[in-house]
């Protein structure tokens, strides 16, 4: 046919999918090829951060099981024979759906073991119930994931036997015109969310380690003030105390306003604990800055990092940070058994 009829088959589920590269993947989809979507459920909380055609039709999802269990329930009651389900937040369908199911998996803490400790109560009970519920196997089910390392873990978590694909995305930006102009104002960025696995904490301990010995290198942060106020209290307080040169930026929206951000920075640092992919690092990659980060394997996944250190220990962040600035660690000198014994005697 000259001209083929699109026929709308996706119907997208995408709750509690609201920050971080989660948000940022899902704009790039429904902004890359929206035509073959016909419904979508989102968070309510992307109502004002993404625009949609007036083609597809669209329900909130609350943060209430009330909602969610609706949610889940329409998914079972609405979906059409030919309709493929898209389920963009990591977890399969609640009620087992006859029909083609793809779970794009993108939260490494679902499929792996500890790594609550640090959430808050409420979260840590969701984390939980969804690492239960991932568990949920189908036949129909087909698992998608960006990187050779969460297929392994994905597999490990369920079942060698199930069927993932590794298929990794990226949105398309656009460079900023200014790329080069842009003078270094900041030492480091570390673009994240407040989440405890980004490892904020230990970030901060290095940097007052830094202090101590008194090098105070820059930083930009980007920690939503409003959603993660007692990080935000904590930065501000370390801060004042330390006299850290530390600036949170707080939530950047546009990823123009982000861009720039990079391109005034000499350095990305990642200290998160985990990832499923960690867009940051390849977005600092294509804005050429050196990456310092865990020796993790979600790091060596998608980046070649310039050096590596514990994610665990604010001391060897601290001084791969060291390394970075071409500042020397003080090597120990060693004594002799004559040399104790005149130390004893003193």
């Amino acid at each position: 046919m000259e001209h083929e009829i699109k026929i709308r088959k996706i119907l997208l589920h995408a709750p509690n999918v609201h920050i971080g590269g989660g948000l940022t993947l899902l704009k790039e989809i429904l902004s890359t090829n929206s035509e073959c979507i016909s419904s979508a459920q989102l968070d309510f909380r992307v109502k004002e951060k993404i625009s949609l055609p007036a083609e597809i039709k669209v329900y909130y999802v609350k943060r209430t099981i009330f909602s969610r269990f609706l949610a889940e329930w329409r998914l079972y009651r609405e979906v059409m024979p030919n309709t493929t389900v898209l389920c963009f937040h990591g977890l399969p369908p609640l009620f087992r759906l006859q029909k083609k199911v793809i779970v794009f998996v993108q939260n490494r803490i679902l499929c792996e073991k500890g790594l609550l400790s640090q959430f808050p109560f409420k979260t840590r009970i969701r984390l939980c119930v969804e690492r239960l519920w991932l568990r949920k196997l189908s036949p129909m089910v087909r698992y998608i994931v960006q990187t050779e390392s969460m297929a392994r873990q994905l597999k490990k978590r369920l079942n060698n036997n199930i069927n993932v694909t590794i298929f990794p995305f990226l949105p398309r930006y656009k460079k900023n015109s200014t790329f080069r102009m842009q003078t270094k104002k900041f030492d480091f960025i570390y673009v994240a969310s407040g989440d405890a696995h980004k490892n904020h904490v230990n970030l901060l301990k290095a940097w007052c380690l830094l202090a101590e010995q008194g090098v105070k290198p820059s930083l930009a942060l980007t920690v939503d003030e409003m959603e993660y106020a007692e990080l935000s209290f904590k930065i501000k307080r370390h801060r004042e105390e330390f006299d850290l040169h530390v600036i949170n930026f707080g939530k950047i929206e546009s990823y123009e306003d982000l861009s720039n951000l990079y391109q005034q920075s000499s350095a990305l640092i990642f200290p998160s604990l985990t990832e499923s992919f960690g867009l940051p690092l390849l977005e600092a990659l294509d804005h050429n800055l050196p990456i310092l980060a865990p020796e993790l394997d979600y790091v060596r996944d998608v980046v070649e990092p310039f050096t590596t250190f514990d994610a665990y220990s604010p001391v060897s962040i601290a001084r791969a940070v060291r390394r970075f600035l071409g500042i020397q660690e003080e090597i120990v000198t060693m004594n002799s058994g004559d040399d104790f014994l005149k130390e004893v005697l003193k």
